[in-house]
């Protein structure tokens, strides 16, 4: 996963796969899921993160174990 903040522009973007988008789908104003040809989530981006979301919060990892 690779997370890219443009403070210039507000925005996030949060890559999930390296497959290459086929288009996006804005699922709610300002934040567009990117897809594959196949429906494959690739990436999520939001608009206006700093009103959106805790952008300092997107440079810390934090990992649990995976449920069974």
């Amino acid at each position: 996963m690779k997370v890219r903040y443009d403070k210039e522009a507000d925005a996030a973007f949060i890559r999930f796969s390296s497959k290459h988008p086929a288009g996006g789908v804005e699922i709610k104003e300002g934040v567009i899921l990117h897809v594959t040809d196949k429906d494959k989530i690739v990436a999520l981006e939001i608009l206006d993160a700093s009103q959106r979301i805790p952008v300092r919060n997107l440079f810390k990892l934090e990992v649990s174990k995976p449920v069974d």
